[in-house]
């Protein structure tokens, strides 16, 4: 399994922008396809963005399309999202994880999870 560790939260104001990392340990980090996930308080986990094992492909969820880009950088075993046009309904703890599952229109969730990083938008 990778192991996975995100930085980059914060508080902004809204219409701000934010750069997401995670870091990940293992040498098979590049076989992986990747998610960006996030929770928000009283809320269930929901799916942001993914990205294909070699960056070509990437998926969003509606409510972030035309924000948010994910990408990667293999050599550095780190997946990025950049964040821009933040909203207060983006707040949230945002998580990356290694997929189980990555087609064009859905992205399953694997087993490995950092703990998040936290970012808050205010209004």
């Amino acid at each position: 399994q990778v192991q996975l560790v995100e930085s980059g939260g914060g508080l902004v104001q809204a219409g701000g922008s934010l750069r997401l990392s995670c870091a990940a340990s293992g040498r098979t980090f590049s076989m992986y396809n990747m998610g960006w996930f996030r929770q928000a308080p009283g809320k269930e986990r929901e799916f942001v963005a993914a990205i294909s094992t070699s960056g070509i492909s990437t998926n969003y969820a509606d409510s972030v399309k035309g924000r948010f880009t994910i990408s990667r950088d293999n050599a550095k075993n780190t997946v990025y999202l950049q964040m821009n046009s933040l909203k207060p309904e983006d707040t949230g703890v945002y998580f990356c994880n290694g997929l189980a599952r990555y087609t064009p229109t859905q992205s399953t969730p694997g087993t490995s999870w950092g703990r998040g990083t936290q970012v808050t938008v205010a209004s």
